[in-house]
């Protein structure tokens, strides 16, 4: 693998939250007040330094 690429790139995955205790992967059932609770958290990201530690 060259130096420039990343572990896993272009593979697909879909992305599957933890809301009240259930698994869920599409808002698309959600109505208007719970899509904006969730667009209102606070979202997590690891920095260049965590990463290359972690």
């Amino acid at each position: 693998m060259a130096n420039n690429e990343k572990l896993g790139a272009g593979v697909p995955f879909e992305r599957i939250r933890r809301i009240t205790g259930y698994l869920v992967g599409s808002l698309a059932t959600w109505n208007n007040a719970k899509k904006a609770e969730e667009r209102d958290r606070v979202k997590h990201t690891l920095t260049q330094k965590e990463e290359k530690h972690g």
